[in-house]
């Protein structure tokens, strides 16, 4: 039995505790809960040894199972165990987000909830804990970023013009705008800022780590109402913004499961060949973004269609080869 089914188990048995007056007899419990008595007695058992106020009495010639009355208030009833768990899951999710305004004020609400509990709830809480954890991969740290973010969504509630210097990677320079900022975006470990730039005289994407200073204006602007965020992003298979190009790409038959088993875009189709290959078509802003990724999958990855993609990954081939000739 896994170890979160059982604390999950262990965790309602404690609510319909709280929810009863009279207590509850292991018959009525284990057919509430769909499991046999023996296992809510070793539930019963277990909560009593790790210290919950947990106790058994006869109530009209009944054996019945109860919380003591003075404990039941001491147990954050709109909280089960799921959005429990949850909870802690966010927090070790977001911990790249650490010193932001957003990690702040998870952090913030777990510790308002571990208040309300006492050491033997914390106890058992801690086990839950201990039964998740997630894996980072590579993220920026923004925790010398946070006036930045804070200030950014500040701008997004007030609907406030702002003035930026941004540093854009590509051009290598600094360029001051003076930007509507409508929406914070996190995307693949990154904070953007979406909105109308008034310099391009269009609505584009800023990376937040990249603005080098910000000034918050005292005008105003409102949010067109056919501004969707998901609409505008939904072509994109990152972050680039643009037409939508027809891709396809044959990926190798020992691969093929690799790719199948995940939505990397929401317009994808995969086609099964008879060899065991299939074809990935998929239509996306630019291609910049899904020739670097086309690029992990190595020579299992051959890319069909469009022809100026198969120019750009042959080139692309080509100067990695130059990197490792030995002549």
């Amino acid at each position: 039995m896994a170890r979160g089914d059982q604390l999950g188990r262990q965790w309602k048995i404690i609510r319909k505790l709280i929810a009863s007056n009279r207590g509850k007899s292991i018959r009525d419990l284990a057919s509430e809960l769909g499991c046999h008595p023996r296992t809510v007695y070793r539930d019963l058992d277990a909560l009593q040894v790790a210290g919950f106020p947990v106790y058994n009495e006869r109530v009209d010639n009944k054996s019945r199972w109860a919380l003591l009355e003075s404990a039941k208030h001491l147990i954050p009833v709109p909280f089960n165990v799921t959005e429990l768990m949850a909870l802690y899951f966010s927090r070790d999710m977001l911990k790249s987000l650490k010193e932001t305004i957003f990690y702040d004020a998870l952090e913030s609400l777990f510790q308002k909830v571990k208040t309300t509990l006492p050491p033997e709830y914390l106890q058992y809480l801690a086990q839950i804990e201990d039964s998740l954890k997630v894996g980072l991969k590579s993220y920026k740290n923004y925790g010398k970023h946070g006036d930045i973010i804070n200030s950014v969504n500040s701008a997004v509630v007030n609907r406030t013009y702002i003035t930026i210097r941004y540093y854009a990677m590509n051009k290598k320079k600094i360029s001051r705008r003076t930007v509507a900022p409508y929406k914070i975006w996190f995307f693949d470990g990154t904070f953007y800022m979406l909105g109308f730039c008034r310099l391009r005289k269009a609505i584009r994407l800023f990376a937040l780590d990249r603005i080098k200073s910000l000034e918050i204006t005292d005008e105003n602007f409102e949010t067109p109402d056919d501004f969707d965020i998901d609409e505008m992003m939904q072509s994109s298979f990152g972050t680039f913004l643009g037409e939508p190009v027809e891709v396809i790409i044959r990926f190798s038959a020992d691969i093929a499961g690799y790719i199948e088993e995940k939505v990397w875009h929401e317009s994808q189709e995969i086609e099964q060949q008879d060899d065991g290959s299939i074809l990935f078509r998929i239509r996306v802003a630019g291609t910049d973004e899904i020739k670097f990724w086309a690029l992990t999958w190595g020579a299992k990855a051959k890319v069909l269609a469009p022809q100026s993609l198969r120019d750009e990954m042959r080139n692309e081939v080509g100067a990695m080869l130059k990197n490792y000739d030995l002549g």
